[in-house]
């Protein structure tokens, strides 16, 4: 974009000065020096029936700080390789650093084994103390590893090995897919060239639909000639969760996600189900969109296509103060927080060479604002995108008040303040009363995000489940991860969309895939959770704003169920999910209502 300017990158000096500063050096010599210090005073001292509360409040003081000096190390090298991939220096930094994590991890390993063997007598006293109050959940949680824990010579073993196995084969995934590029010629440009990600997906959302097509075409292309090492990322990052599965004896494969989530695996099942039994309400979308469209079939690549014939490009300054005027609307302490991100030098916004393709936000620790990467190309997504980080940005923010064991919220909850912040942009948007066309293309806009949030994470959550599985029987080819991916979709896009001949290589550049199993339905909970409090916000107004942002100020230091019961919320009712559909299909018929009053 022509008005992102260099300075519109992320600052990062406040970190370090660069790759060779020394103070980057000395911070993880130190941090490998009090990890060691760490274990010399406390190792073989905490599974002791003498064990005091106020020992064990120091004992989890210095632990918090062997992590804050190592997370600042940590953060810059995950900062710097995401700007820039193909830099030799940040990936040998990162690789470095790396080391040095699992060197730190490997001294303090004992701390959690030795936690999980304190008897639950001695261990409910402890959690009674006022000193150990502050830490009560994340004690909790790690005693439910308790089951599954391993003596400590093995479980250093395992980290060991996953610095050279497991975690390599998701180096060698980030640095392959980040450094891809496409030869294709973009729109009002003659020739062909070397292009981005980033740039090609964004075509999915270009009117020309043939372009479309062979945007997308190439993009799964260039991925499906690399099938020898990505599938390789993917059988072995499979074989080795099952491997470990088996080791720790946990009885289902997704038993640690739901552990780290804080959820029950009948939760989330129930949830998956409920979530499939409403296809047929993504399959009635479809069929407006083709026919909005004009078209006798919908192609997957017509999904995302522009229903109005005149599209609207976006200014990163225009997108800005849009979402903050959503923001300030409902609150105007969440602007505030969203304002000191993007003033930070804290958002990377422009697509390029090298650059992680999609978005995220990096919490860093409670005292520091989140850093926040866009590949931001004026597309009304792209605000829609925006929206979306500075909600994370704003919900690291209000946590910002727990220590550093409570500062991330569990796994279900981190997407409540992103999809919640879609949301208020949304609503924003047509409460500007735009003319009749505008609003159909901001519903339809709404309303695809919804699907590729619920139906489309509950697909990849099911190609998962099955590529697991089916994996613990045997080495998998890229046509057996082709054809899961296949059938999976097809479920959801049954007799209305036709897909494309490359998207049968759909499954090999998802990232979460490879970075955390299973971690695609908390997308899922995400939405259906907000569509339920977005549905009681419409319903109390203002006052239905403290409870919010003090389930946002919570981060980690409660369960799920346990933090959105305090606003009135049973994540264990079938029916509490199927509220989120109803609200989409609500959506859907005031859609419809407008495409039939334009004719």
């Amino acid at each position: 974009m022509s008005d992102i300017s260099v300075a519109e990158c992320w600052q990062l000096e406040g970190l370090y000065a660069a790759v060779d500063d020394p103070a980057l050096a000395a911070d993880l010599q130190t941090a490998v020096a009090i990890a060691g210090r760490f274990r010399d005073n406390w190792r073989q001292k905490i599974a002791d029936p003498a064990l005091t509360p106020e020992r064990l409040a120091a004992v989890l003081a210095d632990y918090e700080a062997v992590q804050r000096q190592i997370l600042k190390p940590y953060h810059y090298a995950s900062l710097l390789f995401a700007a820039d991939s193909n830099n030799s220096a940040h990936q040998g930094l990162l690789a470095k650093v790396r080391e040095t994590m699992a060197t730190v991890t490997e001294a303090t390993l004992f701390l959690e084994l030795e936690i999980v063997r304190l008897s639950e007598k001695q261990t409910a006293q402890l959690l009674t103390d006022p000193r150990i109050v502050p830490y009560r959940h994340w004690l909790e949680n790690v005693r439910l590893q308790a089951p599954y824990t391993l003596d400590e010579e093995v479980e250093q073993v395992i980290r060991r090995k996953d610095l050279s196995g497991k975690e390599a084969f998701v180096q060698l995934f980030d640095e392959l897919c980040s450094g891809l590029t496409y030869r294709f010629t973009l729109p009002d440009e003659e020739q062909e060239r070397d292009v981005t990600g980033e740039e090609l997906l964004a075509l999915l959302y270009h009117p020309d639909r043939e372009l479309r097509r062979a945007a997308f075409a190439t993009f799964l292309q260039r991925h499906a000639d690399q099938q020898l090492v990505l599938t390789t990322c993917f059988n072995n990052l499979l074989l080795d969760h099952g491997r470990e599965a088996d080791l720790r004896r946990y009885p289902d494969l997704m038993t640690p996600t739901c552990m780290t989530s804080e959820t029950s695996p009948e939760m989330v099942e129930q949830m998956l189900a409920v979530s499939e039994a409403n296809y047929p309400l993504a399959q009635r979308y479809f069929a407006l969109k083709r026919r909005l469209l004009g078209l006798d079939t919908l192609r997957n690549t017509d999904l995302y296509a522009p229903v109005s014939s005149s599209q609207r490009s976006f200014t990163f300054d225009e997108a800005r103060q849009l979402v903050l005027e959503s923001f300030n609307g409902f609150s105007p302490e969440l602007a505030q927080r969203a304002q000191r991100v993007l003033d930070g030098g804290r958002v990377d916004i422009a697509p390029r060479p090298g650059k992680s393709g999609g978005a995220f936000c990096m919490g860093m620790t409670p005292e520091e604002e989140p850093f926040v990467l866009l590949n931001f190309t004026g597309t009304l997504r792209d605000v829609s995108t925006l929206a979306h980080e500075l909600g994370h940005a704003v919900h690291y923010s209000c946590s910002g008040r727990q220590n550093l064991y409570h500062y991330h919220a569990p796994l279900p909850l981190a997407e409540t303040a992103s999809v919640f912040g879609e949301m208020l942009l949304t609503r924003h948007l047509l409460q500007q009363r735009p003319d009749r066309e505008l609003q159909i293309a901001l519903l339809c806009g709404k309303l695809e995000d919804m699907i590729a949030t619920t139906f489309r994470q509950t697909v990849l959550t099911r190609f998962e489940q099955k590529a697991h599985r089916l994996r613990g029987e045997r080495l998998l080819s890229a046509d057996d991860y082709c054809r899961l991916w296949w059938e999976e979709n097809a479920r959801l896009f049954g007799p209305e969309v036709e897909m494309i001949d490359e998207y049968r290589w759909g499954w090999s550049y998802i990232s979460h895939f490879i970075h955390a199993r299973f971690y695609c339905f908390s997308y899922v909970f995400g939405e259906l959770l907000v569509l339920s409090l977005y549905r009681q916000y419409q319903a109390q107004g203002a006052a239905f704003v403290p409870g919010f942002l003090e389930l946002l100020a919570a981060g980690g230091s409660d369960t799920p169920a346990d933090l959105v019961h305090k606003l009135g919320l049973d994540l264990n009712d079938a029916a509490f999910w199927q509220n989120g559909y109803d609200v989409m299909a609500g959506l859907l018929d005031e859609l419809e209502g407008l495409v039939a009053a334009a004719g």
